[in-house]
């Protein structure tokens, strides 16, 4: 299991101008919390936490915090804010978390193969690109894949459809269809002229 290493420091002070000169200085802050953890003011470097972004599992990427050598947290991002122009990190929330406890994270889910129903005509809905999971920190999913190529017309997947790996479960109903081929319905102006013919009422 991969953990990115951050090193965090303590604020004292809050609001819009001790973050900006916290930006001048190549830093954001940042908050970490937990079930048993006292919300802790802290600042972080973005340069750092962008390494998050560019990691394998991105944001699901288990985090150690070295909080000024004293204290280390380990935790999972869980909110970030962007500068909306100039794209900057402004702002990050970290949850803390146990290597030997589950937790929820969304992860991507990616279709691969031609489904033989869109094929045949039909068109694939996919519900869910992304899908809520539980499992231990160290089991977390790059990504959810299923193959579709053998899904015909009007046919689905449902959730019970999914291989997963080990110790992975996917918190949606087992019924719950992810994905379908469906048959799109012609409007009248695309059934034809005979259609339309038909839809008019005779003139006496």
């Amino acid at each position: 299991m991969q953990i990115i290493k951050l090193s965090a420091t303590r604020r004292t002070e809050s609001g819009k101008g001790s973050a900006r000169r916290l930006r001048r200085e190549g830093r954001i802050p940042a908050v970490a919390y937990g079930r048993h953890l006292p919300a802790q003011a802290l600042a972080i470097s973005p340069a750092e936490l962008s390494q998050v972004f560019t990691s394998e599992r991105g944001r699901n990427t288990v985090l150690e915090l070295d909080v000024e050598g004293k204290d280390r947290l380990t935790v999972l991002l869980r909110e970030y804010q962007y500068h909306p122009v100039t794209r900057a990190l402004l702002h990050a929330d970290f949850v803390q978390i146990a290597l030997d406890k589950e937790v929820d994270v969304e992860v991507p889910f990616e279709l691969v193969g031609r489904a033989q129903g869109v094929v045949l005509g039909g068109t694939l809905r996919q519900v869910f690109r992304k899908l809520p999971v539980r499992c231990l920190p160290e089991r977390i999913p790059v990504k959810l894949t299923h193959d579709v190529t053998a899904l015909g017309l009007d046919q689905h997947v449902a959730t019970k459809d999914l291989a997963l790996p080990e110790g992975v479960k996917v918190l949606l109903p087992p019924e719950q269809t992810l994905v379908a081929i469906v048959q799109e319905k012609a409007g009248p102006e695309e059934a034809g002229p005979g259609a339309a013919a038909k839809a008019e009422p005779e003139k006496k």
